[in-house]
Formats: C-alpha cells, structure tokens, sequence
C-alpha cells in the first residue's frame, strides 16, 4: 500500500481528515524550505506537496508563480531538488508529492524521471498539466515505480469524465475549488461547495477528495470539510507566510499556521 493511501487510511480510522501543505522548494532560499517543512510537521500536516518550479506553470496564481521564478532564479534544478528531497527524508517520514509540469518528465522520460524522484524519498505526482488522453506512458512509469498519480478535476468536470479521471488517480482525487488559477480566496461561491458534494457522491468513497486552490484560512478550511472533503489543500497562504518571515522564524510561523489549519481537520 502506497504511504499517501496509508495516511488517508489512518486518518480515517481516527475519524480525521487531511491536511496537505505545498510549499516551493527552494523559496526563498533551499534553507528556508527546510524550515519551513519542519515547521509543517511540527503544526500537524499529514502530507507535503514540494512544488518543483517550471518556466510556464499555467495553473499558478501569482504568488506560487513569484515563488517558482525566486527558486529558478536562485538556481533551483532537479538535480538540486532531488538533494533537497533527500535532506527531508532523512528528518521525516511523512508522505511527500512533487507538484510540477508534464514538460519537465516528458524531457527526461517518463521512467527514468520518476523512478529517480521516488527513490530520493517523492511517494506521489501531480501534473496540472497532464492530461488523461495522454497519460498512457505516465501512468505505466509511475505504476512500475509504485508512484501514487494524482489527477485534478475542476467544478464543472462532467460526471463521466470524473469516473475517467478518478479511475487514472491513486493516493487522492484534487478538486481545484475555483475557476482560474490557484491564489488565496476572500469569498468562495455556492458552485464550490456544490462541486465537492457532486464529486463526493460520483467518487462513492472509492478514493479520497482533497480540495484547493484558494483555501487560506481555518474558516474556509472548515468550509471545504463541511461540504465532503477528505482533505483541504493549502499552498498560497504558507507561500506567503514564508516570504514576509524573518528566516530564523520561519519555523516557528509555520508551525503555529499548520496547527490552526489542522484543527479544522479533527472531529468536534
């Protein structure tokens, strides 16, 4: 049993639900995410989602695409990343998903790419960019790897599809809660609520459902958990957060965030 699906099976058992952190690898600096990670597992968050930066991330907001060019601008690269990975490892074993683009895999090969990423510690993927028309080679490469592959749906994803494209997934299902990119919310619509109930009900309990883009605070955090979902996805506000930090209080700050945020997650 994979380690994403084995966390999602613990959970549950205790009656919780998912928190999942993205921060970027190497903003603002490689150390900084290191703090940042142990911050994230000391407040409590059950997975961490490492995004790997790319030139041209469609699906990124402004702050993840800020944070992207800050680490491609530091020097951030997958041999650097993998190295970073491997530092992670050695202080924990919570369950880690790289989060980039297709383009990155598809220049190395599909094989080679994630049999390297999982064995520096990657236990799953998402690629926004992925389709499943194409994903044939993908999905065999990361099954050979035993690679959790987990795809995005969208609020207006039509039923059948979601069948399709939750029967490619393994570890988790991703609800992206709005249209357009990711990037903190103020308010967030009936139609986001509505799409969690809709996939929950299509799903049947058959894999988890983690919601996010847009989530950035308790309150919409306990939003998205009321509605259905198995877990909440947060990644803007952390981003955020890191960046108006002093370094020597990152982990402190990140801590105390993940915490209020994995509160949400716990039975009342």
């Amino acid at each position: 049993m994979s380690k994403i699906k084995s966390k999602f099976n613990a959970l549950r058992s205790k009656n919780q639900k998912a928190l999942i952190a993205y921060v970027m690898a190497g903003f603002p600096t490689e150390k900084d995410t290191l703090s940042a990670v142990r911050g994230l597992v000391k407040g409590g968050a059950d997975i961490i989602e490492l995004g790997m930066p790319f030139s041209d991330p469609l699906a990124d907001g402004p702050v993840i695409q800020h944070a992207g060019f800050t680490s491609l601008q530091k020097g951030m690269n997958f041999s650097r990343f993998l190295e970073l990975v491997k530092k992670i490892r050695k202080e924990t074993d919570i369950p880690l998903v790289l989060m980039t683009y297709t383009n990155i895999l598809y220049r190395q090969g599909y094989d080679k790419f994630i049999s390297t990423v999982k064995k520096a510690g990657i236990d799953g993927l998402i690629l926004p960019d992925m389709s499943i028309g194409e994903s044939q080679e993908f999905l065999k490469a990361a099954k050979e790897n035993d690679v959790d592959t987990i795809f995005l749906i969208s609020p207006n994803t039509e039923p059948d599809r979601i069948k399709k494209i939750s029967n490619a997934s393994s570890g988790f299902l991703y609800l992206v809660s709005v249209f357009g990119t990711t990037g903190g919310q103020q308010k967030f619509q009936s139609y986001t609520t509505h799409a969690i109930k809709n996939a929950k009900k299509i799903l049947a309990s058959k894999i988890p459902l983690g919601v996010g883009f847009g989530v950035s605070t308790p309150e919409q955090a306990k939003l998205m958990i009321s509605s259905g979902a198995d877990a909440i996805i947060v990644g803007s506000a952390f981003l955020r957060l890191i960046e108006n930090t002093p370094s020597n209080k990152i982990e402190e700050k990140i801590r105390s965030f993940t915490s209020s945020l994995k509160k949400t997650t716990l039975p009342e």
